[in-house]
């Protein structure tokens, strides 16, 4: 059959338009990205980070992916994140996202994937906490860091958590908390009590599940011992715990080899002990009834997700799916140059 050079091109908001209200959705695909990942029907090169002269806060992403199975599409990821946006009123980071052809690798979807990025990040946190707190009635969630990633863990924990009705929020942004209580209380029906922690401590003390997404680039958090036995941390950013602290969890990630890279804290545990025997399994591991959700009930659970770009192509490829069933995205029928073989 003849390829045609017709690339669909969906915009943010057509992204974010398409994907409202799927919560549950987007959680399947990315526990079936995850299982089809874990037997080993993808390829995943590690990503490439663009970083700038005399600047640690900025940096370019580049995440190149194949999943198999099912899925059968390839493509890549460019996300930036510039921390210093947020002075300036604008989002932290943005991106991009391109799907190829498995057939002839020629481009097929040109999309916005800030929106993906956010949901993807928060569906696999979701997922996390929803297997490792199966047997839990969850109340009530800590989210440290008031940003854009944590809001979007926040609406997805309220699907899978229908009882979870209190947020306990702490961001080192006083004004910053305040406004994202706000966002809470539009957005979000469900919370019946938002509250604003005077420090980490005292967060860590009022709930057993913590979502960490900061833009720190060092560790800080040292001391995790407010938390309660049978607690959940959700390590989003990666960064923020000790070493020590990441010892002292039982360790699921999403892939060992992507996040023990990158200075995250499992790479500086990672090179302080020699061995990457702290890390228990992978979260695909437990969905495929590997490995059990924890090793025992008291144990402190930390969650660390590098974030695949396997997830990023795979929740592209639900929009696209949505987009042209809605008829949705503008199509450029002719993207590609003319063959060198019909020019005369």
């Amino acid at each position: 059959m003849k390829q045609t050079d017709e690339l669909l091109i969906v915009t943010g908001e057509e992204v974010r338009t398409l994907l409202d209200g799927r919560e549950k959705d987007i959680i399947h695909v990315v526990g079936e990205a995850y299982k089809v990942h874990e037997q080993g029907e993808s390829v995943l090169p590690h990503s490439s980070f663009l970083r700038f002269p005399d600047n640690n806060l900025n940096r370019i992403i580049a995440l190149p992916a194949f999943l198999g199975g099912s899925f059968n599409v390839a493509g890549i990821k460019w996300v930036a994140s510039f921390p210093e946006n947020l002075q300036q009123g604008i989002d932290r980071a943005s991106a991009t996202l391109v799907l190829n052809s498995v057939a002839t690798g020629r481009p097929e979807v040109f999309m916005d994937a800030s929106i993906i990025n956010g949901k993807r990040t928060a569906a696999s946190a979701a997922l996390a906490a929803q297997c490792l707190h199966a047997d839990q009635k969850l109340t009530s969630a800590g989210l440290l860091g008031c940003g854009f990633i944590n809001f979007e863990i926040g609406r997805f924990l309220i699907a899978v958590f229908p009882e979870l009705k209190h947020m306990v929020l702490y961001d080192i942004d006083t004004n910053r908390a305040d406004f994202f209580k706000e966002k809470i209380h539009q957005q979000f029906e469900q919370i019946e009590k938002v509250t604003i922690a005077k420090g980490i401590p005292a967060m860590l003390s009022e709930t057993k599940l913590v979502s960490l997404a900061t833009t720190v680039g060092t560790p800080y958090l040292a001391d995790i011992s407010p938390l309660q036995p049978g607690s959940t941390i959700l390590n989003i950013s990666l960064r923020d715990m000790t070493p020590e602290v990441i010892l002292q969890g039982d360790n699921v990630v999403d892939d060992a080899d992507h996040v023990c890279r990158a200075q995250t804290s499992l790479h500086l545990v990672e090179q302080q002990v020699g061995h990457r025997d702290f890390i228990r399994c992978s979260l695909a591991s437990i969905l495929l009834d590997k490995q059990p959700a924890r090793k025992m009930s008291t144990d402190i659970s930390i969650f660390s997700p590098f974030g695949l770009g396997i997830l990023d192509i795979a929740l592209a490829q639900l929009v696209s799916q949505f987009a042209k069933e809605a008829g949705k995205g503008m199509k450029v029928p002719s993207f590609l140059p003319e063959s060198w073989f019909n020019m005369s």
